[in-house]
């Protein structure tokens, strides 16, 4: 046989991933769980419509059986094998999997339709939207539910990771380095750094993990047990580098990826526009006017009049067990910073005590907020109920009215007070969009973040806002109100 030159002649040749893993039983699961999910959706339709003279009765039971309960499992799993629902880089983070997920369910429904039509099948419609509705519910819970688990064994074991080799300069594998860290669930875990500016760079880091310098990337990667090497910011700028460095793992199961440092815009605004085979990263620019605002402002008042409607019990109940609690005024009324910085008075339940504001000189320095908040975890002026109020958000409720009004949003930056600060710099930023009653600072930590991090994510909001990624805020907002996170 003759020898190799080290080119793969074939991709059956090319070795078997042998390092990330973790993918495999987890697809697996995910199979068994779309086949359950296909399984239960049908038998939830036969369990509403096999009495009904206009549903599957009229259709022979042994046709039926054999559509619901064999073709459409197995439609189903194939459609989503070829839309990418079990590829491995969509799965346990971001929307991109459940997209796919939505996407096969369109592709099931036009196949059933074309078949139905085409074989002249006499099915009833309300009887397959049932069962393609019902199977992409259990669907979507099922993989939620799976992703969940998944979640937990990164963040408690630090199992089921892709293990990542950065290379670049210092200052660049240490910034993506933070990145990556921040949010264990994304399974990302950086293993060892390898450092392109030299032994200097290696004596001055301190990196929390092993560095190294002048060595073979591929042979350090298979040593540290790295099956994912990422180039970081400009350390790959000699264009044929980083071509010769992709043509060596080829076959070694590594994967190559690109960390350039552009942080904290989604993949919706990013674009890959080659030219003469140079990939120009084109980025847009943020939505902040069109029929998408003009959708998100029709929602906001539909959302707040609807919410003034059914919680008027709600909001009757909280008005007397804050007078009961502490006599005064139910409502806070307080001045605000908002939309292009017009202020505006915020409607909020009191949750304090009516001599509160006289009280605040003498706990300045218990302060355990930074930058432009003041927050004390075990505020003395805080009434028993109010206390419970935070904790619950239900004092928030009452900022429908200024939704309704158009003063802020359903979601959006938080409004500041308009007596504190000076908006300038990046902050002000946050000024583009209506502010909001909840947002992407509340469903990542609220109260237990600095600053500095409340900041970043209020301008990622504010380029990255759409209609989708507002209700997937709003949905994640109740598991955080239930779960009382960060909440003084």
């Amino acid at each position: 046989m003759p020898k190799s030159n080290g080119v793969a002649r074939s991709a059956f040749t090319r070795n078997r991933r042998r390092l990330a893993r973790w993918h495999r039983p987890y697809i697996a699961l995910l199979v068994v769980v779309d086949i359950i999910s296909a399984l239960a959706g049908s038998w939830t339709a036969v369990q509403l419509f096999e009495q009904a003279d206009s549903g599957f009765a009229r259709f022979p039971i042994i046709y039926f059986n054999l559509i619901a309960y064999a073709m459409m499992p197995v439609g189903w799993l194939v459609l989503l094998w070829a839309g990418g629902a079990y590829d491995r880089r969509s799965l346990g983070v971001g929307t991109e999997e459940f997209k796919r997920v939505l996407r096969a369910a369109v592709t099931v429904t036009a196949g059933i339709s074309i078949l139905a039509l085409g074989f002249k099948i006499d099915l009833s419609r309300w009887s397959v939207a049932t069962a393609v509705s019902a199977t992409l519910i259990y669907m979507l819970f099922m993989r939620t539910a799976a992703r969940r688990a998944l979640h937990s064994v990164r963040r408690r074991r630090h199992q089921a990771t892709h293990r990542m080799l950065l290379t670049g300069t210092l200052q660049e594998t240490m910034f993506v380095y933070k990145i990556v860290t921040r949010s264990p669930a994304a399974g990302l875990h950086p293993v060892a750094i390898h450092l392109s500016d030299g032994y200097g760079a290696a004596r001055r880091t301190q990196a929390p993990i092993p560095t190294y310098t002048g060595n073979d990337l591929l042979k350090l990667a298979n040593e540290v047990g790295a099956d994912t090497i990422a180039v970081c910011g400009s350390s790959g700028s000699d264009p044929g580098e980083l071509r010769r460095l992709a043509w060596q793992l080829e076959g070694s199961g590594i994967d190559l990826v690109v960390a350039p440092q552009l942080t904290d815009i989604a993949g919706p605004r990013v674009h890959i526009r080659p030219i003469e085979g140079l990939p120009l990263l084109h980025v847009e620019e943020p939505t902040l006017s069109g029929l998408s605002l003009l959708a998100k402002n029709m929602m906001d008042r539909v959302g707040a009049g609807l919410g003034l409607i059914v919680l008027t019990p709600l909001l009757a109940v909280i008005s007397l067990a804050i007078r009961i609690n502490d006599p005064g005024p139910v409502m806070f009324r307080q001045g605000r910073v908002g939309h292009e910085g017009r202020t505006f008075r915020v409607w909020k339940f009191r949750t304090m005590y009516t001599d509160a504001e006289d009280r605040l000189a003498a706990l300045t320095d218990q302060n355990e907020g930074d930058g432009m908040l003041f927050k004390i975890r075990d505020d003395p002026r805080v009434t028993p109920v109010g206390r419970f109020l935070r904790a619950t958000s239900l004092d928030e409720l009452p900022q429908l009215i200024n939704v309704l009004k158009g003063e802020m949003s359903l979601v959006g930056p938080r409004p500041l007070p308009a007596d504190d600060g000076d908006f300038l710099g990046d902050v002000r930023r946050r000024l583009l969009v209506r502010p909001g009653m909840t947002g992407l600072w509340q469903v990542s930590g609220r109260s237990d973040l600095s600053w500095d991090e409340a900041v970043r994510l209020d301008l990622y909001y504010v380029d990255n806002w759409s209609l989708a990624y507002d209700i997937s805020i709003l949905w994640r907002t109740i598991g955080v109100v239930l779960a009382r996170k960060g909440a003084y």
